[in-house]
């Protein structure tokens, strides 16, 4: 059993129901990687332990869709902004609401707690950041600057910045202290969706759009690094916690990026669609994802993954190679490290500049007994007692006795038939056909859709390795995943659709349309026979990527570009 745990560099945790309507944000606490927060479109913000599937606690008091959930450092307390441009911060000790904060006018995008104060950030698509203090009501300051939907936010390790990531391309650095900005960078061309702080350096990466990630010195502001080779828009990354490597959640995979010089130390094939929030505790990286109304949690063996070697980046990812280290090094033993102050924040006096308003005229007008009526409507309720009394009660009361560390979460134990397939998927990247066929046919005959998910998600990062027998095989199969009710299985399948069109349509079509040989040729009637397969069930999907195509939001954006690369079908025999 045990040594069949070992063969796992990633496996799906749980996965389960988290409301009654869509979820529409999540995520992990970053000090435990062991508490989930979830928010939904029925306006309730529910507290999961990750590797359950049992609600601990319900939140309510929002009165419209949640957009955006964080916990704070310590993971005693949890913020939720929703559509409407409301803020409720709740203390999940004393399993109550702490603070209804009112300001913003449109949709929440981004929020983060202060790494020691009271001092909250808000961001928002009315291209404002708003700076709260807890304890009171209304902002303390408004930060102006940003043209476009402000989408992350992150203070620096010694509390004294605030890093932003905009729609219109740009990351700020906001001086907290003096209320202004420091600097604007402006090297991504699409939209900056996140950014995060180095734990140690004064070294800051944003991750955009236009798929790449840029690393930012924060002594001479400028750029030290590009980092690329994820093939859809960066949302998600994180530093290790000693900083030595940069990790990226791309769609069903992770990435661990180095740099000066820039490279990639390895690609993990992990099936959680689009990874919506990273945390890493015990070796291990969490990482959590949803669609429609379900959650999904995966763990990654950081044990198992290389986070060194990896081979220079020059416009694509190379394979992994020894690495010559620079003759001149200018990273980390150069640059400045974060001094952490021995005082908190809130002790700590915050100016105003021209770049930030005062204090919120919002709360200002707003009347105690308004603000006391919006916190009766808010509520905590306990829906798991004993997981609640296990992980928050333990803070409340003084123990003599050292504080119980998590253990890492165990890898599945596997039978040996599916031992048996981890062992063919070897024979995946091998460079013989039939062998590759074998464990095609094998993961087929298994019947088992995770299985096949497994081996296309490692198949569809090299694409040098399918072949015209590999399409006959996969293409019915692409069918169920399309039609599938998991994110992840339809990312999966339209990806491999997208290859097998790309890389054989011309080669089927050719074959089809090519006048009769003279004589018998065996070799070309198999050929002609498995195009004119591959061709009826490419139809096939067509139709169902159609009907797809019509959806509202990004899977009907993502049948759309494929809609357009199979119009080729409508025209062929």
């Amino acid at each position: 059993m045990a040594a069949a745990s070992t063969t796992k560099i990633s496996w799906r945790l749980q996965e389960f129901e988290a409301h009654s309507s869509s979820v529409s944000c999540l995520a992990v606490g970053k000090s435990s990687g062991r508490l989930m927060a979830t928010g939904g479109e029925d306006c309730r913000v529910n507290i999961w332990a990750v590797s359950k599937a049992n609600c601990i606690m319900s939140l309510t008091g929002h009165k419209n869709p949640v957009e955006c959930v964080q916990f704070n450092m310590s993971e005693e307390q949890v913020v939720a902004g929703s559509q409407s441009g409301s803020i409720r911060v709740w203390d999940l000790e004393a399993a109550k609401i702490l603070r209804t904060l009112m300001g913003h006018k449109s949709n929440i995008t981004s929020l983060g707690f202060h790494p020691f104060g009271d001092f909250l950030a808000s961001s928002s698509m009315d291209t404002n950041i708003k700076l709260w203090d807890v304890r009171r009501k209304g902002y303390v300051f408004r930060y102006k600057g940003h043209t476009q939907a402000v989408r992350s936010l992150a203070f620096s390790p010694d509390g004294k910045w605030l890093a932003s990531a905009s729609d219109d391309c740009t990351v700020k650095l906001w001086d907290l202290t003096q209320g202004k900005t420091i600097t604007e960078f402006k090297s991504h061309t699409a939209a900056v969706n996140i950014v995060q702080f180095h734990p140690n350096e004064y070294l800051l990466a944003s991750g955009s759009s236009d798929r790449t990630i840029k690393l930012w010195d924060l002594e001479k502001f400028t750029v030290i690094g590009s980092l690329e080779g994820d093939t859809s828009p960066v949302r998600c990354i994180l530093f290790s916690p000693d900083g030595s490597c940069l990790y990226s959640g791309a769609t069903d995979s992770l990435r661990v990026f180095g740099w000066e010089p820039d490279r990639c130390f390895d690609v993990v094939p992990v099936g959680w669609g689009k990874v919506s929030d990273l945390a890493v505790c015990n070796q291990q990286l969490i990482g959590v994802s949803h669609q429609l109304s379900s959650v999904s949690s995966y763990v990654v063996d950081l044990k198992r993954v290389r986070k060194s070697g990896g081979s220079v980046i020059q416009g694509i990812i190379q394979d992994n190679q020894p690495l010559t280290e620079p003759k001149d090094p200018k990273g980390s033993a150069l640059r400045k490290n974060y001094e952490r102050p021995t005082t908190t924040c809130s002790s700590q006096r915050v100016k105003q500049s021209s770049d930030a308003d005062r204090r919120s005229p919002e709360g200002e007008r707003r009347s105690p007994s308004e603000d006391e009526a919006e916190e009766k409507l808010s509520s905590a309720e306990i829906h798991n007692a004993e997981d609640f009394k296990e992980i928050f009660q333990p803070k409340n009361v003084i123990s003599r006795t050292p504080p119980k560390i998590s253990e890492p979460f165990p890898a599945p134990p596997e039978d040996e038939t599916v031992l048996a397939i981890g062992r063919q998927m070897k024979d995946v990247a091998s460079p013989f056909p039939d062998k590759q066929q074998s464990a095609l046919d094998s993961a087929v005959s298994m019947n088992d859709l995770s299985i096949v998910v497994d081996i296309l998600n490692i198949i569809n990062l090299q694409p040098t390795l399918w072949k015209l027998d590999n399409c006959t095989t996969i293409l019915p199969q692409i069918d169920k995943l399309l039609q599938s009710k998991y994110e992840s299985y339809m990312q999966t399948g339209c990806t491999s659709l997208k290859l097998i069109m790309k890389h054989f349509w011309m080669l089927i079509s050719d074959t089809l349309m090519a006048a009769p040989s003279v004589g018998v040729d065996i070799s070309r009637e198999e050929r002609h026979q498995k195009c004119r397969a591959c061709c009826k069930q490419l139809k096939n999907l067509s139709n169902i990527v159609k009907n797809k195509a019509e959806q509202v939001g990004r899977h009907g954006s993502t049948f759309k570009e494929l809609q357009l690369l199979m119009a080729p079908l409508d025209d062929s025999l």
